[in-house]
């Protein structure tokens, strides 16, 4: 089968397409065939190496990828009768792992983690769901704020960013935002109604805003020091990238690592029913050919996308 993948950590001209062996499932896993499969940061990070000493594979190609959608096409034994074969479904991948990530045209995943697709998504819109919705879930989960409290995103523009937005305002806190000006119209339409320019003083228009600082601040931005001034004493930062800075005031940095979560099915089951009942906005910035996963690659670090750039295995 066809995978892409790295046999030399670096840059994205590493990435090519390989030809290795069709995988089979086995007791407690299923086999998916990819259809689409999300191009996150992580991948980038991946591809370059950062996560190099955690890989259990034995040797390359060392495969990229948390985000999957397709078709389950075997099931191996020891199974409930949750998937079946023919299902479409959503799985998040953990490239570090023996089996390899998602950019891959099969999978095999453990049953856990992966849950049907949203009814009525196309497969592409459908593989930017479980990563970064499940990030985002999971700082709110952390900060632990009470409907009412005044959480801070950075990055709202971005995929975490966004979900965090849309599941905060369904939490019942209020939401203050940052965006460019040529973002501010997407991060109203997630629902954020108070938004501040984005960059370095991000912290001074927050504190403008909320005089005494927010309880919570979720930094997809990935500013770290800089936002927290913005943080009210005793409050809490969720970091996405193993930020180990002290920020003082009492505030407590949750540093969010998804990949710990990957089982959690019943959460990955409501991020689903959320994007049926339209809480929840999936953004495709383009369908890309897998082969040109290079390209992707080049793009996303570039900057400036919106939405989720998706490789195409069908």
């Amino acid at each position: 089968m066809r995978v892409v993948g790295v046999a030399e950590f670096g840059g994205p001209e590493r990435l090519q397409v390989f030809e290795i062996p069709t995988p089979e499932p086995g007791p407690g896993q299923v086999c998916i065939r990819v259809h689409a499969a999300a191009v996150n940061p992580t991948d980038t990070m991946f591809r370059a190496g950062a996560q190099a000493p955690a890989i259990r594979r034995a040797g390359p190609p060392f495969i990229p990828g948390m985000d999957a959608a397709g078709v389950i096409d075997a099931v191996g034994p020891d199974n409930d009768d949750r998937l079946s074969i023919g299902d479409r479904v959503v799985a998040m991948v953990l490239p570090t792992s023996s089996l390899g990530g998602a950019y891959a045209e099969r999978i095999v995943v453990p049953a856990a983690c992966a849950v049907h697709a949203p009814v009525g998504v196309d497969l592409a819109a459908a593989s930017t769901l479980i990563m970064n919705a499940m990030t985002a879930r999971l700082s709110l989960d952390a900060l632990a704020l009470d409907p009412g409290d005044t959480i801070a995103v950075t990055g709202a523009a971005g995929t975490y960013g966004a979900y965090v937005v849309e599941l905060a305002i369904a939490d019942g806190l209020r939401v203050i935002a940052d965006a460019a000006p040529k973002d501010e119209a997407l991060v109203h339409s997630l629902g954020a109604t108070e938004i501040v320019p984005r960059g370095d003083d991000v912290a001074a228009a927050i504190r403008a805003i909320a005089p005494d600082g927010v309880a919570g601040l979720a930094d997809g931005s990935i500013q770290n020091a800089l936002v927290v001034p913005a943080i009210a004493d005793g409050g809490g930062m969720a970091v996405v990238r193993g930020w180990d800075g002290e920020p003082g005031r009492g505030i407590t940095v949750h540093r969010i690592l998804v990949s710990r979560s990957a089982k959690e099915t019943a959460m990955m089951q409501r991020l689903v029913q959320q994007v049926e009942d339209g809480i929840l906005a999936l953004r495709v910035a383009e369908v890309i050919p897998a082969q040109d996963a290079a390209e992707a690659h080049r793009r996303l670090e570039a900057g400036g996308i919106r939405g989720r750039l998706v490789l195409d295995f069908s």
